[in-house]
């Protein structure tokens, strides 16, 4: 039975990326303005992280997701560790997220001196439970002179930082009640889900800062690149002042007030994201019809599509089914490698990590269960299937 339902799982995604040997989970794709920005770029001789594309970049994000002000960084990593300094978290705070995420939503809160609380996650969405929140705060924690405090040991809760798993939207706007309740500052890790909504509202724009990636294989890529946005004019302030190594402007003196970070967006990167940047809509568009191939196909199977919850819509940057159990998850991934098809588990559990197994962990039934059951199946942008005109620029 399994055989064939693989054997029948292949068939759709060769159908879906026909004409390749070897079938990449999330490739890039250009076929917009690329060349023709990084060859200005070039000529410019501004590649390095000034230059006009990097202020461009800025404020056709800016834009494009509805917030005041965007900073662009090196890679989303940086951007989140400089969220995170920008929204206060200091050496010995402890920070709540999810188990379940790419390693570097930790290491950026690590970064700070700080240390993860690990709580669980929805099942339907796969992002930070604001129900596990909620029973966390009101068990280990006390409101005390504005400040979330830990009953046993009196030290500082000072953040949240929940991910969009896999460009699905969690309950972020419960979240934001619960932080604006107890103090906390909400850093929404959106590193996946440039262009997933929830209503009208982009994902980013819910907590005091917002973070996204665009890596190599996101839906917007730029090789390398992250960024940073917010509404709050002084937090984007200072972002921007920590992110240039925190140099005082002058014409030509070089004065730096504090520790800052080398965290810029070189120029010929930000060229490559802008000529992306306008093709989003088609690319969101394209993902969106794969995914509805993919729910059609798995709605009578035996294994879960997951699908974006009422209200809200993803970029389904990586689609993902959910086996029944562990053997039937490593018998897909076995049997679709070995025919050249990129699937890929998640992550393994933050929680288990060697460096991060000593943090506090409340009990995590979904995301033990999620880790152990998941796929993501290939999920890039298919060329075959964007307009003839072009990619809608």
């Amino acid at each position: 039975m399994m055989k064939t339902e693989i054997a029948r799982l292949v068939e759709l995604i060769r159908e879906l990326y026909p004409d390749r040997e070897r079938i990449a989970l999330h490739e890039p794709v250009f076929v917009g303005r690329e060349r023709e920005y990084v060859l200005a770029a070039i000529d410019s001789t501004f590649v390095s992280s000034v230059g006009a594309y990097v202020d461009r970049f800025e404020r056709m994000l800016a834009e494009r997701v509805g917030a005041a002000f965007a900073v662009a960084t090196v890679n989303g990593t940086s951007a989140l560790h400089a969220a995170l300094l920008v929204a206060g978290v200091q050496p010995g705070d402890r920070v709540l997220t999810q188990p379940l995420s790419f390693v570097a939503t930790c290491n950026a809160i690590h970064y700070c001196g700080a240390e993860p609380v690990f709580l669980d996650v929805d099942p339907d969405t796969a992002g930070l439970s604001p129900a596990a929140v909620a029973s966390y705060l009101k068990e280990h924690c006390v409101r005390r002179a504005g400040q979330c405090i830990l009953k046993s040991d009196g030290g500082r809760v000072s953040a949240c930082v929940p991910m969009h798993t896999f460009g699905l939207p969690g309950r972020v706007e419960e979240l934001a009640e619960l932080c604006s309740e107890w103090g906390l500052m909400l850093v929404e890790d959106a590193a996946e889900a440039l262009g997933s909504r929830i209503g009208d509202r982009q994902l980013g724009t819910f907590g005091r800062l917002g973070i996204f990636s665009f890596n190599g294989n996101k839906t917007v890529t730029c090789g390398g690149g992250g960024a940073i946005v917010t509404d709050d004019p002084e937090l984007a302030r200072r972002a921007k002042h920590l992110t240039t190594t925190a140099k005082v402007p002058h014409r030509y003196e070089f004065f730096h007030d504090e520790a800052g970070f080398n965290y810029r967006m070189p120029n010929i990167n930000a060229a490559l994201a802008c000529a992306q940047l306008e093709q989003l809509p088609v690319f969101l568009e394209n993902k969106r019809e794969t995914a509805r191939c993919y729910a059609a196909f798995f709605a009578d199977g035996p294994w879960t599509f997951l699908q974006e919850r009422s209200g809200t819509s993803s970029n389904y940057w990586l689609n993902a089914i959910r086996c029944r159990n562990r053997a039937e998850r490593d018998e897909v991934l076995q049997e679709t490698n070995d025919r050249q098809i990129m699937t890929r588990p998640a992550w393994r559990l933050l929680s288990e990590l060697p460096m991060y197994r000593h943090c506090f962990r409340s009990a995590l039934p979904n995301a033990e269960a999620l880790a152990e059951q998941l796929v993501n199946l290939p999920s890039g942008v298919r060329p075959e299937a964007l307009p003839k005109s072009g990619a809608g620029v």
